[in-house]
């Protein structure tokens, strides 16, 4: 298992339109067509610069790469950013991107087994 740290700068002049573009279609067509497991959702301050950051559970990296290689190609998301960014001007700014892998002391990894060992309801 690995986790994905996405780091999106946003703006304040759109911000309500960049969190109604990812909450109402951004979100649906990552879960429902690409199997992307949407851990949670914050927005944060770093200085002067508003971030939305999220973050992403996945089975190994593979299937990370796999999976946003066909969500970036999706044709609804495509027209959605082409939309948005025509109605609300550019919504992302910086985009950073962390493949986080546990190390062997982390508490997450004792938790991870622990929930692999549990049997699924």
């Amino acid at each position: 298992m690995v986790q994905q740290l996405r780091i999106y700068e946003i703006f304040e002049k759109n911000k309500a339109a960049f969190h109604a573009r990812f909450r109402d279609h951004a979100a649906r067509i990552m879960r429902t067509r690409y199997g992307f497991q949407i851990v949670a959702m914050w927005e944060t301050k770093f200085g002067d610069r508003t971030e939305f950051a999220y973050l992403l559970e996945w089975p190994d990296e593979a299937t990370k790469t796999s999976a946003w290689t066909a969500f970036m190609a999706d044709a609804e998301w495509s027209e959605i950013k082409r939309v948005t960014h025509a109605e609300h001007g550019l919504m992302v700014g910086q985009i950073e991107d962390r493949l986080l892998v546990p190390v062997d002391y982390s508490p997450s990894r004792s938790l991870s087994h622990e929930f692999a060992s549990e049997p699924r309801a």
